[in-house]
C-alpha cells in the first residue's frame, strides 16, 4: 500500500511522517517489522530466538556462527531504520502528492495478517512443542542475541539520522554509496546480466546480420538483384 501511494517507488528516503497520512498501514508495517526483528512474543521471536540458541548450543564453525548473528543484527538495523523513516521526520515526496489510507480491501487483509503476526507464533509454539525445549547456555551466549539486536537497532537509528545528501554533495563517499546502494552489485550479477547479455546479443545479431550484409547477400538481396537483372534483360529484349 505504501509503495502504491508513493508511485511505485521503494526508496525509504521518500517516506516520512506516514503515521499521520497512513496510520493503519504504518501500524501494520511497524509491527511486522518488529516481528521480523524477533521482538519478544511476536511471531518471529519464537523461531528466530530458538534458531539462534540452537546454533549457539551446537558445535558449528565460527564463521557460520558469526554469519548467523551478524545477519540478525543487520536485519534489526534496516528494520529500525525503516521504522524511523516511516514514523518520524518530514514527508519527503512531492509536495502536491497526497497519501490516503482508504483502500479497505487491502486494509482488511493487512489487519487479518496482523492478527497472525501477533498470535500465530505463540500458538504454533504451543501446538508443535508440547514440552519446553531444554536449552543449556551460559549467560553470555544467552544474552548475545539480545545484545546483537540492540546494537543493530542503534546502528539503524544512527544511519537514519545520517545526512546522506550532504555527504553525497561532496562526492567523498560516492563509491561507497554506489556500492551499498546497488546491493553489493547484486543486480549486475543476478538479474541485470541475465537480461542484458541476451538482449545485447540479439540486438547485435539483428543489426549486423538482419540489417547488415546479410540483408544484401541473403534471400532478400538475391531476390532484388535477380529482379533488377531480369528487368534490365527484359528492357534489352524489348528494344
Amino acid at each position: 500500500a505504501i509503495i502504491h501511494n508513493l508511485k511505485d517507488t521503494q526508496d525509504i528516503r521518500f517516506m516520512g511522517n506516514l503515521m499521520v497520512h497512513m496510520p493503519l498501514t504504518c501500524v501494520c508495517l511497524n509491527i511486522s517489522n518488529l516481528a521480523l526483528c524477533g521482538m519478544p512474543f511476536l511471531a518471529g521471536f519464537y523461531s528466530k530466538d530458538l534458531i539462534l540458541e540452537v546454533v549457539s548450543m551446537d558445535f558449528i564453525n565460527i564463521i557460520i556462527f558469526l554469519l548467523f548473528f551478524v545477519s540478525t543484527g543487520l536485519t534489526v538495523c534496516y528494520s529500525f531504520r525503516l521504522c524511523y523513516y516511516s514514523i518520524t521526520g518530514d514527508f519527503n515526496f512531492y509536495s502536491l502528492h497526497s497519501l490516503n489510507d482508504e483502500g479497505w480491501i487491502m486494509l482488511k487483509s493487512m489487519l487479518a495478517m496482523l492478527m497472525f503476526v501477533i498470535f500465530s507464533g505463540s500458538m504454533l509454539m504451543w501446538l508443535i512443542f508440547p514440552t519446553p525445549i531444554m536449552i543449556c547456555l551460559p549467560m553470555e551466549l544467552k544474552m548475545l542475541a539480545l545484545f546483537v539486536s540492540v546494537i543493530g537497532a542503534w546502528v539503524g537509528y544512527e544511519l537514519a539520522k545520517f545526512s546522506v545528501s550532504w555527504v553525497s554533495s561532496s562526492l567523498k563517499f560516492y563509491s561507497y554509496s554506489y556500492f551499498f546502494g546497488f546491493m553489493w552489485f547484486m543486480p549486475n550479477i543476478s538479474t541485470f546480466s541475465m537480461n542484458y547479455i541476451p538482449l545485447m546479443l540479439s540486438y547485435n545479431l539483428f543489426k549486423n546480420f538482419d540489417q547488415g550484409w546479410n540483408e544484401y547477400f541473403g534471400g532478400q538481396g538475391m531476390y532484388m538483384n535477380l529482379k533488377k537483372n531480369s528487368m534490365f534483360l527484359q528492357f534489352l529484349q524489348n528494344n
